[in-house]
């Protein structure tokens, strides 16, 4: 994915891309893994709620990759392309949040903290699975520079399309899975 949304940028663009991406990604986990389930409790929201919203949103940017159309999902506001002064910046917004700190994500680490159940050495094994996570994540988002010369505009562009389709299917998954959610608390 991270190849696909950055294939038109600089490999220091993508760098700066995949750890801002990153970072973002794992302040909004931490403070879902620390936070999330009191927050969410005092908003009223499902998890559920959060599968069905985040798999929308993949879906509109699925259809962006594999039509090769632009919903205004991987690019920016005039405001934030000012304050950027450079291309597109895919890091925070879908990179970051909801690829990478998506619905499944944030569930995920609210759901293990819950287990964990207040004891601080399950709590800490947690949040270094996380990490390792992360850090696995950042290693493959910074080895696709090489990987796009190997396949050149045509590959990028299978892979774009490609891509875009299990995106969907993805997207489609946090959907049913929020549903059934939905349907088996009813």
């Amino acid at each position: 994915m991270f190849a696909a949304l950055t294939a038109d940028h600089t490999e220091a663009e993508r760098r700066r891309m995949a750890y801002r991406a990153v970072a973002v990604a794992t302040g909004v986990l931490l403070g879902f893994a620390l936070c999330g389930e009191l927050l969410l409790r005092a908003l009223g929201i499902e998890l559920a709620a959060f599968r069905i919203a985040g798999g929308a949103l993949l879906f509109v940017l699925s259809l962006d990759m594999v039509m090769v159309r632009h919903s205004g999902l991987r690019t920016t506001t005039e405001p934030e392309e000012k304050e950027s002064g450079e291309r597109a910046d895919i890091s925070v917004f879908p990179l970051a949040i909801p690829l990478t700190a998506g619905p499944g994500a944030m569930t995920s680490v609210v759901l293990l903290m819950g287990q964990a159940g207040g004891d601080l050495r399950r709590s800490a094994l947690v949040l270094a699975e996380l990490a390792l996570v992360l850090a696995l994540t950042l290693a493959c988002f910074l080895s696709t520079g090489r990987l796009m010369k190997v396949l050149g505009l045509t590959g990028v562009n299978v892979v774009t399309r490609v891509s875009g389709l299990l995106l969907a299917a993805l997207a489609v998954q946090f959907v049913l899975d929020g549903v059934l959610a939905v349907v088996r608390a009813a």
